[in-house]
This record gives structure tokens, sequence and C-alpha cells, in this order.
């Protein structure tokens, strides 16, 4: 389990936000030159200046329960796992020994497919040919939380009241929650892939394995 959140996030600002996302690219170009293999940064989709709490802590930790049961399934070998746990959001960076396309589709499917995939943001980055997309896979772009409109064109817009995208991100959560206490918990027990280091405040090196 992710160490628990603030009850009640602190809101950040946009520069804060940029922050972040350059100090994610930094990371990922890093992990790219050590493992030299794919990497896979997961980031989550929080509309609004509050990115860390409850909800996004257990968001975060779904993702990372649902990709270490992908890659058990693949027999993916993880040579790096990191976990960032920061005002601006939980984010975490993982180096993949597969082939980038492979993972950018199985990626994409828990996109599309998982019922808090919608929730994360699953980027795949290759050492040769930088960020994958979508559309190199011929998949369409993702949907709005709230109209199934293209995402894009509703963020730019702001189509949608902030208080209504929250509650379905909530919604979703427990929808979830729910599922999950009425079955078997998906993917079964853990797998040999190494356990996060955690950002503010643990070695960057803890968790990792050399290559």
């Amino acid at each position: 389990a992710l160490p628990p959140a603030p009850a009640e996030g602190r809101a950040v600002s946009l520069e804060q936000v940029l922050a972040a996302r350059e100090a994610r690219v930094r990371r990922q170009r890093e992990a790219l030159t050590r493992f030299e293999c794919p990497v896979l940064s997961l980031t989550l989709v929080t509309p609004g200046p509050v990115k860390d709490g409850p909800t996004p802590r257990a968001l975060m930790e779904a993702a990372l329960q649902t990709l270490e049961a992908l890659f058990r399934t693949h027999a993916w070998p993880v040579s790096h796992l990191e976990l960032h746990l920061q005002a601006t959001g939980p984010e975490a960076i993982l180096a993949v020994e597969t082939g980038a396309l492979a993972l950018k589709r199985a990626a994409s499917g828990l996109e599309d497919a998982h019922p808090l995939g919608r929730l994360w943001d699953l980027d795949v980055i290759d050492p040769e040919q930088g960020s994958l997309s979508r559309r190199e896979l011929g998949l369409p772009p993702r949907r709005c939380l709230l109209c199934g409109a293209e995402a894009h064109a509703c963020a730019r817009s702001r189509a949608h009241p902030l208080p209504a995208l929250l509650a379905a991100i909530e919604e979703r959560l427990r929808a979830y929650r729910r599922a999950r206490c009425k079955g078997p918990r998906p993917g079964g027990g853990r797998s040999g892939a190494p356990g996060p280091a955690e950002g503010g405040g643990a070695h960057p090196e803890a968790g990792s394995r050399g290559p």
C-alpha cells in the first residue's frame, strides 16, 4: 500500500505543474539512458488545482497493481520502478524489458478497457523513437469522462464544470471498489517486480535493479 495522503490536498500553481513536468521528462531521459529499454511513464487524470489526496493515491495504487499483473502475464521483466508522491500528483516511471510497440499496445488496452483506465495516462517512450502515440497504433483519441467527446477538445474548451468532473472520478473509483469487494482480486498476489523507489526523501536507486 502507498503511504497515506493528506486528507485534503493543497492546491498547486501552474508553475509547479510545469516544473513537475520538466522533472518527469528529465527522469524519463535518465531511465532511458541507464536501462536502454522502453520506459512507461504513469501519471493520473486529475483536473483542477488539487492533484494529491486519498483519491489520486488510490488511483495510483490500482494502476501499479494492474501493471504488475500485466507484466507478470507477459513475462516482461521490470528493470526499474520509481514512485514519486508529491503535491503535483503521484507519478511513476518503469523501465520494462520488452518491445516499445507491444508495451504501448498493452498500455493503451488498459487505458481503454480497465474500469479506471480513463483516469490513467500511460505514456511509453522508446530509447530511439521517443514517445509513441495512440495514433501510431491506429487507436482513436481518448474520450471525455462525461460526454464521450474527444477529451482534448473538452479540456481546451472547458466544456464541463470542475465539480462534475471530480464527481465522475469519485464515482468511477467507488464503482471499482464495489466490484472488487464482490469478486476475487484480479491478478492475484505480487510478482517479482522491484518495489517502488518513493520520491520526496527515498534514495532514487532504492527498489531498482541495475542493468
